[in-house]
């Protein structure tokens, strides 16, 4: 990490961001929405924006960071713009047409980091989601380590400056880095991380490796109701979080998401409330202590808020193993 805690170094040399703003919104919020959110967050101080082909607003996202770079606000080399290869695109074949896509909507010569959505493959085609007649998943068969492969091409078209995997567990992330003849290893594996699943052994095992761990929904996430038990606990209403939040004059936001950054891991952070962006971009100004810290860990209880049951049952399905 550098000095002031911004940055951490990628195991490839590149430098990723430690706080990120996440651009997903739920079905509920317009798109245009993205466009004033996205301009306000690099107002507020944001410098990684985390995007996603799945998330459907990759255009308006970029049109934002153009705007940005044209009002003289950053220069293209101060964003770092993360986009991702969703579900549908896994076959060797169709990686590379994907991140064109992304480039073509985001207006980019080049993203930062590419990185693979989600290790289930489903059917090929313009549906995010196909399912059958019954409302299950059509999955699709690839091999992962030929996908990581067109990944490793796209990296050396210059189509993206680094890759990584998301949701991918630790036999999926042994799988491509024992694959004969890696060229690259993943820089990070994106996956939920918050105090009630802080992933310790993901963790262990990714520093090990020299990956950086990616937290999304580090603040519990924004609960849509598609993906989410309604009936679970508020994370950013634990009491333990409230109290800490109080002894340093900060918000609980604040809390969990320095938590993160003191462990290691890049954190994201999705809000559209322009206050709450300037909020989160103080987690560099203090500091938990490490009692602190011990005891945001030990609200750790697995809880897992987007399980994605929906692909449950294909091979590759990555919430099954223990981590």
């Amino acid at each position: 990490m550098d000095p002031k805690g911004w940055r951490v170094e990628l195991n490839d040399g590149h430098f990723i961001h430690a706080l990120g703003f996440g651009t997903y919104a739920p079905n509920e919020v317009p798109k245009s929405k993205a466009v004033e959110a996205t301009k306000s967050a690099i107002d507020a101080g944001f410098r990684h924006i985390d995007c996603a082909h799945l998330y459907d607003n990759e255009k308006e996202v970029g049109l934002a960071i153009r705007s940005k770079i044209q009002d003289g606000t950053v220069k293209r080399e101060d964003i770092f713009c993360t986009s991702k290869l969703w579900a549908t695109s896994l076959r060797l074949q169709l990686v590379r047409p994907a991140l064109e896509k992304s480039l073509k909507n985001l207006q980019l010569d080049y993203v930062d980091l590419y990185i693979i959505h989600f290790p289930v493959a489903v059917k090929p085609g313009e549906e995010h989601l196909p399912q059958d007649e019954q409302g299950r998943m059509i999955f699709d068969t690839v091999d992962l380590c030929a996908t990581w492969e067109a990944m490793e091409k796209c990296k050396d078209a210059g189509l993206t400056k680094s890759i990584g995997v998301s949701n991918f567990n630790r036999r999926q992330l042994e799988k491509i880095l024992n694959k004969p003849g890696l060229k690259y290893k993943p820089v990070c594996n994106q996956v939920e991380c918050h105090p009630y699943l802080n992933q310790r052994k993901l963790l262990d095992f990714c520093k090990s490796k020299d990956i950086v761990l990616v937290a999304y929904g580090a603040l519990g996430t924004q609960r849509p109701k598609q993906w989410v038990d309604q009936s679970s606990p508020v994370l950013l209403e634990d009491p333990v979080l409230c109290a800490m939040a109080k002894k340093y004059e900060r918000t609980p936001a604040l809390i969990a998401l320095r938590y993160q950054l003191q462990r290691g891991v890049v954190a994201l952070a999705k809000c559209i409330n322009e206050k709450q962006m300037k909020e989160n971009m103080q987690v560099f100004e203090f500091q938990l202590t490490s009692e602190d810290m011990k005891a945001i860990d030990g609200l750790n209880r697995n809880l897992r808020y987007l399980p994605f049951h929906i692909s449950i049952g294909h091979p590759e399905y990555p919430f099954s193993d223990e981590y």
